[in-house]
């Protein structure tokens, strides 16, 4: 049952400013070490990436917050998004692309709580952290957006480039979304530098977590379905029940 254990949060790595990692912790995988130090290069795993302070800040507030497999989620996610919009000449934020991917999944960890959906705890979390950090407020929407949005696709994919092209990027590692829109060989690339560490069970199990902490925030996402098929005596709340017990006759 995928909520029987909590994994052990992990030591992590500590980023410094955009042109260095600084030391890293005993034990850590030499292979990951190398891939980081590449962001400050503007290059990782063959993908050229915006190098630019608030992302290096974004880079370490997420791993700070995250463990590894979800951090290496909004890293895969990001460098697949930057491939996917590559080939169709998408004109994009790509700093707002980079920070709202990077912080997308925030509200799934245990530092960031709140009575409201996982999501849009997340969202607001990502909108107080680069306001602090003076973009615009139009800018800082649009991160807004793309993590409170990104796991409802069929909204996302219409709104902004920015926010379109981040669900891209973290729809092909979730649910491997779009797998054909870029080259297999750069795909393994990119998995190979930030491997997925067994994502599927330990997801799962971030979404059980919420659902057994804040169950009436599971009923309209798709954090119900996990309820649904994992959590012991989970009821979501109907749609149909709320319309035909609303208190009118008819």
């Amino acid at each position: 049952m995928c909520c029987a254990l909590r994994p052990e949060r992990q030591a992590h790595v500590r980023f410094g400013p955009i042109a260095d990692i600084l030391s890293a912790y005993n034990g850590v995988d030499r292979h990951m070490e190398t891939e980081m130090e590449q962001f400050g290069s503007g290059l990782v795993a063959g993908i050229s990436v915006p190098s630019t302070p608030i992302i290096a800040d974004a880079l370490d507030y997420a791993q700070r917050l995250s463990e590894p497999y979800l951090f290496n989620h909004a890293l895969r996610s990001w460098l697949f998004a930057i491939s996917i919009a590559r080939p169709k000449n998408i004109d994009y934020d790509s700093e707002v692309v980079a920070v709202g991917t990077i912080l997308h999944d925030i509200g799934l960890t245990d530092s960031v709580t709140g009575p409201k959906r996982f999501e849009v705890n997340g969202a607001d979390a990502a909108r107080a952290f680069v306001a602090e950090r003076g973009l615009s407020v139009r800018r800082a929407q649009l991160i807004w957006d793309l993590v409170a949005l990104n796991s409802t696709p069929s909204i996302a994919l219409y709104k902004e480039p920015e926010v379109a092209v981040g669900t891209m990027g973290i729809g092909l590692d979730w649910g491997g979304f779009g797998v054909g829109a870029i080259p297999t060989s750069e795909m393994a690339d990119i998995v190979n530098a930030f491997p997925r560490l067994k994502m599927k069970e330990k997801f799962a199990q971030a979404c059980c977590h919420v659902i057994q902490k804040r169950p009436e925030t599971s009923s309209d996402n798709f954090l119900r379905d996990f309820g649904e098929r994992f959590v012991p005596g989970y009821k979501a709340v109907s749609a149909v029940d709320l319309l035909m017990n609303a208190p009118f006759e008819e």
